[in-house]
């Protein structure tokens, strides 16, 4: 699972019958400090969310399918959470 910020939506008026009905966005990888990372995808959102929002993609094609209870689909990325906040521990001192 990696963090992503939701940048746009996708429109696409003929696709696979697994993706009918299925709201697809535009998401930019990112670190945990919110500065972006490798390249832009198109996932399918699983919880309504919205341009600008912080979220987890899950980028791994057979549990994205198991998800969406769709064994032969063609779909690699899924939104599967909104980020509210990201905490990380303290680094340790260098010595």
């Amino acid at each position: 699972m990696r963090l992503a910020r939701v940048i746009g939506s996708v429109v696409a008026t003929i696709k696979h019958e697994a993706l009918q009905g299925r709201k697809l966005l535009m998401v930019q990888p990112i670190d945990p400090y919110g500065e972006d990372t490798g390249e832009q995808v198109i996932a399918i959102d699983q919880v309504q969310a919205g341009v600008g929002d912080r979220v987890l993609l899950l980028e791994e094609g057979t549990s994205s399918r198991q998800i969406l209870h769709y064994e032969n689909a063609p779909i690699r990325c899924v939104i599967v959470g909104i980020v509210d906040h990201v905490e990380l521990a303290a680094q340790p001192a260098s010595v």
